[in-house]
């Protein structure tokens, strides 16, 4: 990896296109989706939470199993763009089936359909990550190419929630159009994405094939024993968890809380600014190193969500300001610990032979998958525990959601600072060395 030519911005924004896609559905997928299936629809709420739980924690599973199989493919065309177009596929439809579910859809089909979606979400964006991962070796060019990775994923958010708003203007917000026109939107970026990856970019010339079965074993124990591995991807599941806590009751704090009937404008606020958040901390990056940048963000992401223990109705002009906050530093801590992945797989590469950046990407996705799951079934029990009901226009259980609001994120932000500072060295930020993780 070391000849290899450094991608123009252009290239990369095309490479790119098919992020806008995957990070595109997740902001729906865990705010407007639940509280759809729940209100619309009329399914429990409990119901709705296990159903997305279940379905993340399916897609867990298979990230590692997908990632292992695109090290390993072999084709014409290359190991992970077969992954990439045959999981679009798969993602198309049933991004088409779940954000336009017929009249009276059950329990058991959206649980189906979002096992499909989630499984095609997963062999797309899996192979895209380490196919990125793959494109440079050094740290600063790695970050790059994260960013530009991460800002399509913005930038799809962005193009997702603008959608809302400009209905809800031309007098169409109703909820079945909103969500539906959210899917559709996706759909054809996947598609315009699909086409770019097709023609536009090969991949390079593959090693030898080694032994299936001892590639597995050696893999799997590779990911069990590595502890740079395993302080990256816990950090990241804190990170996650905090971001999953409070996508999941976003709409419910902003429409009963704060009073406002419709949140699609202040999602895109945060999201417009979100497009600089993994431009502007890649660059803070490079002073400070990868591991201080991370700190530092974290750090920020848990001092804005305990404002909004401050927060109350009269008090909008702080809640802009915290979403503004919240939006330049979306995932920043993401886009560091991504880019340390690719460091312990080089390392793997050199003393192994063995090909391992989709698979301990995989394990990445597996962590965020497995704490976006356990952030909503967490989340949805405890404001019901608190005795908030969606379905009731009351004030019962809104004081929980402002403080659950508040205090979940900020203890998942908190939590993934001490994993990724434990046993650090006295030296310039450096971690120990037993741990190898890389601090620039």
């Amino acid at each position: 990896m070391t000849g290899q030519a450094r991608e123009s911005g252009p290239r990369l924004a095309a490479f790119s296109v098919t992020s806008i896609a995957t990070g595109g559905f997740n902001i729906p997928l865990q705010t407007y989706l639940p509280a759809f299936y729940a209100t619309v629809i009329g399914m429990d709420l409990a119901t709705v939470g296990l159903v997305f739980m279940i379905s993340r924690l399916w897609s867990a599973a298979a990230d590692p199993v997908i990632g292992w199989a695109s090290d390993h493919t072999r084709t014409r065309v290359g190991r992970r763009k077969p992954w990439i177009l045959g999981g679009g596929v798969l993602f198309l439809l049933s991004l088409l089936a779940v954000f336009s579910p017929p009249a009276g859809a059950t329990p058991l089909y959206l649980g189906g359909w979002l096992l499909l979606l989630c499984l095609g979400w997963t062999a797309t964006s899996t192979p895209l990550y380490a196919w990125g991962g793959e494109m440079a070796s050094s740290p600063v060019e790695r970050a790059r190419i994260q960013a530009y990775i991460q800002t399509g994923s913005s930038i799809g958010i962005f193009l997702v929630l603008v959608l809302p708003a400009a209905l809800d203007a031309l007098g169409r917000g109703n909820p079945e159009v909103r969500v539906g026109s959210m899917g559709a939107l996706v759909a054809a970026v996947l598609a315009v994405g699909m086409v770019l990856i097709a023609f536009l970019f090969r991949e390079p010339s593959l090693p030898e094939r080694a032994p299936a079965g001892a590639n597995w074993r050696q893999g799997m124990k590779a990911v069990l024993t590595d502890a740079a591995l395993w302080r990256i991807v816990a950090s990241d599941f804190f990170v996650a968890l905090g971001q999953g806590f409070r996508t999941a009751v976003f709409l419910f704090f902003v429409t009963r809380y704060m009073g406002m009937a419709s949140p699609a404008m202040l999602l895109m606020l945060q999201y417009a600014f979100g497009m600089f958040a993994a431009p502007l901390w890649a660059r803070i990056s490079y002073r400070f190193g990868r591991l201080r940048t991370l700190i530092m963000a974290e750090g920020v992401q848990v001092a804005i969500n305990l404002m909004v223990l401050f927060l109350t109705p009269d008090r909008m002009w702080l809640f802009i300001l915290l979403i503004v906050g919240q939006g330049l530093t979306q995932g920043s801590g993401n886009l560091m610990l991504r880019s340390m992945i690719y460091d312990v797989a080089d390392r793997h590469r050199e003393g192994s032979g063995v090909e391992r950046a989709g698979l301990f990407s995989s394990v990445f996705n597996v962590t965020t998958n497995a704490a976006y799951a356990i952030a909503v079934g967490i989340a949805l029990s405890i404001v019901g525990l608190l005795g908030f009901d969606p379905r009731s226009s009351g004030s019962e259980g809104v004081a929980g959601v402002h403080l659950f609001f508040a205090i979940g994120p900020a203890i998942g932000h908190l939590l993934s600072i001490l994993v990724i500072s434990w046993k650090r060295g006295s030296r310039g930020g450096r971690l120990d060395a037993e741990s190898r993780l890389p601090s620039a």
